[in-house]
């Protein structure tokens, strides 16, 4: 029997869940558990490259997102679900990739310059920044994964980890770790309530956890089209933010109606804005309803993890076995040659 193909993915432990990393990443993590034998990780050691300073919210943002993973329907029976730091292998491995790794790769890595240009209040010229992406690397080596899910506009960011690995193997003459592929998978275009990008550094973003008020509120606050200034204006859906969300959660119907009503200007942007506030709400609920009986069992969310990175563990011993054998560091093998 062929041993089902491994994917893995994670998230930085930023807090809950909103809409973008639903329809971005989780939506898909979900669907693949059918598929692949399933690890996906709460990436707390990367908040700290950037969080370093403060980390007192990481522990409580890692579980916020966990509950919000198991209320989406990653489902611990099917997947493997842990946290990065209670997986020790995760450091020792970066600490020999990190030997082996260029400085010159991390310094070219383009989200490195970004950031370092773009994120101005906080000091990012830290050794555990620029090694980000050997991080990275392991998270995904660790566990021999074949596949990574991304976009087709991420499928830049696994080419580090596929050159680091492509350097293991040659210079410990190994074939043992894949070199990771691509998986690519649909990604929605999720805008925020503003027009940009949907992130909590914004401030424009509908959580998977909001209640149907505060789902309200923020349809009212959404951008719409910038040409329809009365009622009376006929309006065009392709470029209005709330049909954007229609996309994402409306029956086909609905959007086919809206569609024709706003260019007809037979519904105005404050129903609209309400129809979607409704709609939103009714698909959250299963998750919200959900999330309330995590929320009173905590507990459960704690063993899920502690069980979840105990299988971790058990995959991640058998790779560093095989790391310290090829790298030349299995004292074991070592003495039992002396002695024979």
């Amino acid at each position: 029997m062929t041993e089902q193909k491994i994917v893995l993915s994670g998230m930085r432990t930023t807090g809950r869940i909103h809409l973008g990393n639903y329809f971005g990443a989780l939506k898909n993590w979900v669907e693949l558990q059918d598929r692949y034998r399933c690890y996906y990780f709460a990436a707390d050691w990367h908040a700290l490259t950037s969080d370093y300073a403060d980390p007192s919210q990481i522990a409580q943002n890692t579980i916020d997102m966990v509950i919000d993973w198991i209320s989406a329907g990653l489902d611990p029976e099917r997947s493997t679900i842990f946290v990065q730091s209670m997986v020790p292998d995760h450091a020792e491995l970066h600490l020999l990739l990190s030997m082996i790794t260029p400085l010159g790769w991390l310094e070219r890595v383009p989200t490195y310059k970004e950031q370092i240009q773009q994120i101005e209040n906080k000091d990012l010229s830290t050794y555990g920044f620029l090694g980000y992406p050997v991080l990275q690397t392991v998270d995904i080596v660790l566990y021999r994964a074949h596949f990574v899910p991304v976009g087709e506009d991420q499928a830049s960011h696994l080419e580090i980890s596929r050159e680091i690995v492509r350097r293991f193997n040659h210079l410990y003459n190994s074939e043992f770790f894949p070199e990771p592929q691509a998986l690519f998978t649909p990604t929605a275009k999720v805008p925020g309530i503003d027009g940009r990008k949907m992130s909590k550094s914004y401030g424009n973003a509908i959580n998977l956890s909001d209640s149907p008020e505060v789902i309200l509120q923020k349809c009212k606050q959404m951008f719409t089209d910038p040409q329809r200034l009365k009622r009376s204006d006929p309006g065009r859906p392709e470029v209005c933010n709330l049909y954007d969300f229609h996309k994402l959660v409306s029956p086909p119907e609905i959007q086919e109606r809206v569609a024709r009503e706003c260019r007809a200007a037979q519904i105005g942007c404050v129903d609209d804005k309400k129809l979607l506030a409704q709609i939103l709400s009714d698909f959250l609920e299963p998750m919200r309803r959900r999330r309330a009986e995590l929320e009173r069992d905590r507990d459960t969310v704690f063993d899920i993890l502690l069980e979840g990175s105990r299988k971790a563990r058990e995959r991640t011993a058998e790779t560093m076995e095989m790391v310290r054998s090829v790298m030349g560091l299995d004292y074991k093998k070592v003495l039992q040659k002396v002695t024979a």
